[in-house]
């Protein structure tokens, strides 16, 4: 036990005495993670608007409405174009989305909401890498045309309603029972939209038939909202710990090449105290430097532990050991330090990325998101956010724990089983 702690004593010594690259190892996660969270947002701050080019070609009063509603909409910043204009910019991704409304809008969309001729062609036009404004987009267009369409289309005195009336009514192919009901119903219609305008509500239209209450669902105390630093610090701990396990089990075959290893192997030394004494060292190191990056979070990012301490702390435990580990694995599969370091930075950045250490892996397509459970970051960064900005109980660290502890036993297995003794 004495020399598996003079070899930890003297990796620690090493990695300290390195000022420059221990301050690097710091403040880079902190600076990256400080950047995510800022272009992320907390949830209180104003989003952005979406730019949508507009187009009126008809130009009616039924139009212009509907042209007026989405510029009030907060969710927009509409600019006027031409056709030609909208498309350039939505092609030179200047802005997301175009609206063309097209000529004879205004009588076609009234009669048809009845199922009474064709339907008008509204043009929508964007950009392949901004398809999710597209979905915005849609949604209150629908809102606002069919809020305005059957007020035109229902009002009294519109020439949408007039012209409505006229034409069902007097249709040939109208049985005279049924010409009856409707022209009661146009009627009726009429006597309800005049007495709307009496009362100055200014006649009645179908809009959406709830309102919403928003509620953030984490366990969290209601006066705390959620804190976009939170994940942007979880990830780059993650991403820049797992980065420093690979640059320790390149200085594993600098030591080899050095010769450094075949002293240490002429000692009186068990190969177990030998590895193990790299495991220890590696993983304290990891514990070090997510202790400190959290707690700059802590103290200057508001993040804080809202779920189990105890739970944070065993998840963070078993992911310096899978680390430990990991480093130890790429130096027994390494040969040199050169050609080692390309594929191992590679291969951490795979699983940083997939982990969602970037991205939250909500983002993920669903067969992606499946993937993304075979590496053991999406474990990492699913225990460590449970435990902080989600807080939840002890218990839902246990699943990421226990997968963050098979994982190390499988690289520490891997890796002994690989390890070249005979060139070390």
């Amino acid at each position: 036990m004495s020399a598996l702690l003079a070899l930890v004593r003297k990796d620690l010594v090493l990695y300290f005495s390195d000022r420059r690259a221990l301050i690097m190892s710091i403040v880079a996660p902190v600076l990256i993670a400080a950047l995510f969270g800022a272009l992320f947002g907390n949830s209180d701050n104003k989003p952005a608007q979406i730019g949508l080019a507009l187009t009126d070609l008809d130009r009616s009063e039924l139009s212009q409405q509907i042209v007026a509603a989405l510029r009030a909409d907060s969710s927009f910043a509409v600019v006027d174009a031409t056709e030609a204009q909208a498309t350039e910019l939505v092609r030179a991704g200047k802005v997301p989305a175009a609206l063309t409304l097209p000529a004879g809008f205004g009588s076609q969309a009234g009669q048809a909401l009845f199922g009474i001729g064709a339907k008008p062609e509204v043009v929508l036009r964007y950009d392949p890498s901004q398809a999710m404004a597209l979905q915005v987009v849609r949604g209150m267009l629908a809102q606002h045309v069919m809020q305005h369409v059957t007020r035109a289309a229902l009002s009294a005195d519109g020439p949408v309603f007039a012209e409505l009336r006229e034409r069902t009514l007097q249709s040939p192919g109208l049985p005279e029972a049924r010409r009856r009901q409707l022209g009661a119903l146009f009627d009726d219609v009429a006597r309800v939209q005049g007495a709307a305008s009496a009362s100055g509500n200014g006649g009645i239209g179908l809009a959406v038939p709830y309102a919403t209450r928003e509620l953030q669902a984490t366990g969290a105390r209601p006066e705390r909202k959620y804190n976009s630093y939170a994940h942007s610090f979880v990830g780059m701990g993650v991403q820049f710990v797992l980065l420093m396990g690979v640059d320790i089990g390149i200085a594993l075959l600098a030591m080899r090449r050095l010769g450094l290893w075949k002293r240490l192997r002429a000692a009186p030394l068990s190969r177990a105290t030998l590895l193990g004494s790299r495991i220890v060292s590696c993983a304290a190191i990891a514990l070090f430097s997510m202790t400190v990056v959290f707690g700059v979070a802590t103290a200057l990012f508001g993040m804080r532990i809202e779920g189990s301490l105890v739970g944070f702390v065993a998840v963070l435990v078993a992911f310096a050991l899978m680390t430990a580990t990991f480093g130890l694995l790429i130096a027994a599969l390494g040969r040199t330090p050169e050609a080692t370091r390309g594929l191992a930075i590679l291969a951490t950045l795979l699983m940083v990325m997939l982990g969602g250490a970037w991205v939250p892996s909500f983002i993920f397509p669903a067969w992606l998101q499946t993937v993304s459970l075979a590496v053991p970051t999406r474990w990492a960064v699913d225990g460590l956010e449970a435990m902080s900005w989600r807080a939840l109980p002890l218990s839902a660290a246990v699943p990421s724990v226990a997968v963050l502890l098979g994982f190390a036993a499988l690289f520490g297995a891997l890796a002994l089983w690989r390890f070249d003794w005979e060139e070390a």
